[in-house]
């Protein structure tokens, strides 16, 4: 189409060569950014690069949350797998005469052994999740904060978000003995073969439920910490802000999940072979004998990779999904006008300090 008005061509003139009232607008005025990201609508390469943004802009503070949570956790992590761990154990399940009993019992062990590895890496998420989550929503504003004030703010609301984190992973649970269900009483009453098929069916059905439920919940986390709600109430505020935007939603929190693996395993893989190396079988042993006896060297200097990798990883992870539900509420609630107005914006396109 030919230029005109808003399309970059000089405004008609009136009598005199003076340009009429209302003439000459340019498109709106450049949103302001007080902090890291501009407030308005963001698009996907503005998510992440806001969440890259706080990392590198308040470094100190992000970096220490981070290191000192990977720390605290893979230490845990590491005491529990070298003193509490039996690993001579495993040896049950490469013998074939091995009884029932001894199965059941080694399983038994490595079920409950990785359900308290879990929990100790559920801790430290939740904890980054807490502090980060107010490092980020200080950012937007561009407003330091330190990590005392990071903790004083997110205190009140942590056991809440463990609460929240552990009945996200029992529902999920739930979905998965629900769709398994039906199968199992089929295998109990009509055998195994009729029954593994069916069974297969609902884990897929069950998981592709359970994987829509998840992002519609996914912003209940950084709801229940900055709006200080309860459980309940955050999780139907997520649901009402994910509404008509799952696929969105989902998309940017895969392709940061992603982005996320992908900088740990870059990290991580390196220091395994490294460990491997140095824990006497070498890297062909650890190969050939994944799962077998672990010593100590190993378990440190892998340990020292999976520190390194959450440390980047976490702030990722956290930032991302802190900006997405802002995003999402200056989508759906204008809560730009009320960001600018708390950073102290004068006017449109108005920057701050940071």
């Amino acid at each position: 189409p030919p230029p005109g008005p808003g399309w970059g061509a000089p405004p008609p003139r009136g009598p005199g060569g003076q340009a009429p009232w209302g003439s000459g607008w340019g498109g709106p005025p450049p949103a302001a950014k007080p902090g890291v990201i501009p407030l308005r609508p963001l698009g996907v390469g503005e998510l992440l690069d806001g969440a890259v943004s706080t990392m590198r802009t308040y470094w100190r503070t992000v970096l220490g949350i981070s290191l000192t949570l990977a720390v605290l956790t893979e230490i845990a992590a590491v005491l529990l797998q070298g003193l509490v761990l039996d690993d001579a154990n495993t040896e049950v399940l490469d013998d074939p005469s091995a009884t029932l009993g001894e199965l059941t019992d080694v399983m038994g062990d490595l079920l409950l052994s990785s359900a308290a590895l879990y929990g100790i890496t559920l801790i430290g998420t939740v904890a980054a999740t807490a502090l980060l989550t107010t490092v980020t929503s200080r950012a937007v504003l561009g407003r330091p904060v330190t990590t005392g004030e990071a903790w004083r703010d997110a205190r009140p609301q942590v056991l809440k978000l463990f609460g929240l984190i552990l009945l996200l992973g029992l529902i999920a649970v739930g979905i998965a003995a629900v769709g398994a269900l039906p199968g199992i009483l089929v295998s109990v009453s009509a055998g195994a073969e009729v029954g593994f098929g069916l069974t297969l069916l609902g884990l897929l059905a069950a998981a592709v439920f359970a994987a829509w439920l998840m992002v519609r919940l996914s912003l209940a986390s950084p709801a229940l910490m900055l709006e200080k709600q309860g459980i309940v109430t955050a999780m139907r505020r997520s649901a009402r802000l994910v509404r008509g935007s799952w696929w969105r939603v989902f998309g940017i929190q895969l392709l940061a999940a992603i982005i996320a693996y992908v900088v740990a395993a870059i990290i991580v893989i390196p220091f395994t072979f490294l460990a491997a190396a140095f824990s006497g079988d070498g890297v062909t042993g650890f190969v050939s004998t994944a799962g077998g006896d672990i010593g100590w060297t190993f378990l440190i200097i892998s340990g020292i990779g999976s520190v390194i990798g959450s440390m980047i990883t976490f702030p990722i992870t956290a930032g991302v999904t802190v900006l997405l539900y802002i995003d999402q509420r200056i989508r759906r609630e204008a809560l730009d006008l009320e960001l600018a107005r708390a950073a102290g914006v004068q006017g449109p396109g108005a920057t701050g300090g940071s």
